[in-house]
């Protein structure tokens, strides 16, 4: 019979392990910002870490993000180039991408065999097996940033006109760093205006978008802060290359907590290239120097999610000013 008894001191301390367990239970039950975006209808799981549709609701919040941006960058009178998300893999060699951030690109790969491949194939696909083996590299590649494309486009037309040149450009993006934080995407789109000129016309261009950027945010009334960042480079002389940059301050981001507070996200990106894709592409400004290039970036779906972040989930109730500057209602 004694064996059976229990003290008070033993029920408490069950009852204490029981109350452990649940907060340990409860934490890891506890729905995460993703897991929010998805129950809500916003985005789309597809079965691939940071590959998502997105909901017509999303998608009103991205149009009035890019809407916004384009009233802001009127009187750039830019030249508008739309690109799709995918580039001539010659010019993406051109750009050396793949000497920095090999782990970022992805190619675009099709079917190359013959009837005696198909057959084999489908046998694969029956049996469960790697079918790959006659996918072979094509021509194109995807597109790792939105301005890429536009480098060899205006090089090929000879020098730049005396004021240099603004280009926009958008399109959707394609980065390998499958994540599970929502900002993280795989594939995602990008607002640029790009300018291409004199080393000052690119310094002027830079900061008058920081300006901008920043008010930009302010009227979306979204908590941020620039800061001088460098590009994740890869390989053992990435850490060099990646300090040069930010000596040279050629890169500011404006950052938004979106995932945590204690790693906020780059929303905006504000990048002076200096004279690197005018030496790859031999393109010139009108005194016959190797142009320079700078590029403000907006990041649409990391913006549009820093605003269900900051202002929730249900966009008839975010703040009047909000909603009246992107969609003109309140």
């Amino acid at each position: 019979m004694s064996d059976a008894k229990v003290t008070l001191d033993d029920a408490q301390g069950v009852d204490t392990a029981k109350t452990l367990a649940a907060d340990v239970l409860g934490r890891a039950a506890t729905p995460t910002f993703r897991d929010e975006l998805i129950d809500a209808g916003l985005l789309i799981p597809m079965g691939v870490d940071g590959l998502y549709g997105r909901s017509e609701v999303f998608e009103s919040v991205v149009e009035g993000i890019n809407n916004l941006v384009t009233r802001r960058g009127a009187d750039q009178k830019a030249e508008v180039m739309r690109f799709p998300p995918a580039m001539n893999r010659t010019d993406f060699e051109d750009s050396e991408y793949l000497k920095s951030f090999p782990n970022l690109a992805g190619t675009i790969h099709s079917f190359c065999g013959g009837d005696r491949e198909h057959h084999r194939l489908l046998k694969c696909l029956d049996e469960g097996e790697d079918w790959m083996e006659n996918q072979k590299p094509t021509r194109a590649v995807l597109t790792p940033a939105a301005c890429y494309p536009c480098y060899p486009v205006v090089a090929k037309r000879g020098p730049l006109p005396e004021e240099g040149r603004t280009i926009d450009v958008f399109s959707y993006c394609f980065r390998h760093e499958p994540s599970l934080d929502p900002a993280r995407m795989q594939m995602f789109r990008m607002r640029e205006y790009v300018r291409m000129g004199t080393p000052e016309q690119i310094v002027e261009f830079r900061a008058m978008w920081i300006e901008r950027g920043k008010a930009l945010i302010e009227t979306l009334q979204l908590p941020h802060w620039i800061d001088l960042a460098n590009d994740p480079f890869f390989g053992r002389g990435g850490k060099i290359v990646a300090d040069s940059q930010r000596a040279q301050e050629l890169k500011f981001e404006l950052l938004i907590p979106i995932e945590s507070e204690e790693k906020p996200t780059a929303c905006l990106s504000f990048n002076y290239h200096m004279d690197h894709f005018g030496e790859l592409w031999k393109f010139h400004t009108a005194d016959g120097a190797v142009a320079h290039t700078g590029c403000v970036g907006f990041g649409m779906e990391r913006t549009t999610l820093a605003m269900f972040r900051h202002h929730g989930l249900d966009v008839t109730q975010w703040p009047a000013g909000v909603r009246e500057a992107l969609w003109g209602q309140q």
